[in-house]
């Protein structure tokens, strides 16, 4: 009985330290730049342009919310930040297709250190 315990106990430790991966931050961080400083100017509003005011602008589909500048995006930024985590498949999921983790996380980084403009 002892050693049915203490072969599960080995197994146990060697599929942890099996399953430990030594990728480093750089091995999985897509060469993503980290930055103290999140501005709308400086990343925001690149990713804004590129991803929402396609629909989101005068001509666009969404041209009712639009997002073409500081003003009307730090007015709807936490309309943006639920819409934007929505998971694939839900309707209101923003853009449709999702965006990467990193932008969503920029934009949430953004509004919790105080949406600076520039």
């Amino acid at each position: 009985m002892n050693s049915k315990i203490l072969t599960v106990i080995i197994a146990v430790i060697v599929a942890v330290i099996w399953s430990c991966d030594s990728n480093t931050f750089e091995d999985i961080s897509a060469g993503t730049v980290i930055t103290d400083t999140i501005s709308y100017e400086g990343q925001v509003k690149t990713i804004i342009e590129t991803r929402c005011t396609g629909c989101h602008s005068p001509s666009g589909r969404a041209s009712s919310a639009p997002l073409n500048n500081y003003q009307q995006v730090t007015r709807s930024i936490d309309r943006i930040i639920d819409l934007i985590q929505r998971p694939a498949g839900d309707p209101f999921r923003m853009p449709p297709n999702g965006m990467p983790n990193t932008e969503i996380n920029t934009i949430i980084d953004w509004r919790n250190k105080g949406l600076t403009e520039k």
